[in-house]
């Protein structure tokens, strides 16, 4: 097993509903809603998390262990947000379930209730992963043009393009092993650049 999170989309491309994909906007938008239900919103700057991020860290720095209701918490979410993600980029035509579905698989790293992981490096991997951020933003731009290029594809052949796909899960992968690193803290493990 690698010593990343590993993401794993069935991906339907023939055979594909034009009606549920010209919409798939509007579609998306109450699952969407019930996802950012699970944010808190900071007063101070405005960003939403819904991550349980500082009880990791702080489990991590003090304890030397990562609470295993924590790793479970911020597992479901990802794979929730996963899900929703690959339904809103056209790889899948099924409304995405809010319990785990086989067709989106996101596998953890074993990491032993957080014995494998450094005590300290929680603490500089947000700063550490400011390059993955910036190659990370060019992917999204491009697995987004891939997405346009396939909604066109989609709506005129009914069928979504294999090359598309590999960029745009490429692109969901690539950031499941940075938010691994960078916020899940799952992995001291630095990503690759590569989708």
């Amino acid at each position: 097993m690698s010593g990343q999170i590993e993401t794993n989309i069935q991906i339907e491309f023939k055979s594909r509903d034009r009606i549920s994909v010209l919409f798939r906007l509007i579609l998306v938008a109450p699952i969407a809603i019930f996802s950012s239900s699970f944010s808190i919103s900071d007063a101070t700057n405005g960003w939403p998390t819904a991550f349980l991020v500082l009880p990791a860290l702080l489990a991590l720095v003090f304890r030397e262990v990562y609470p295993s209701y924590v790793l479970s918490f911020n597992k479901a979410l990802l794979g929730l947000s996963n899900r929703i993600v690959a339904f809103a980029l056209l790889l899948q035509d099924g409304y995405p379930s809010i319990e785990s579905d086989p067709r989106v698989e996101i596998t953890f790293p074993e990491i032993e209730g957080g014995k494998k992981l450094n005590r300290y490096l929680p603490l500089v991997k947000w700063i550490l992963a400011i390059p993955l951020y910036l190659v990370g933003a060019v992917y999204a731009v491009y697995a987004l043009a891939l997405t346009v290029f396939a909604w066109v594809s989609i709506l005129i052949s009914n069928q979504y393009p294999e090359w598309c796909a590999k960029g745009v899960v490429g692109t969901i992968s690539y950031w499941n092993r940075v938010a691994g690193y960078a916020f899940l803290l799952v992995t001291d493990e630095y990503p690759s650049f590569n989708l």
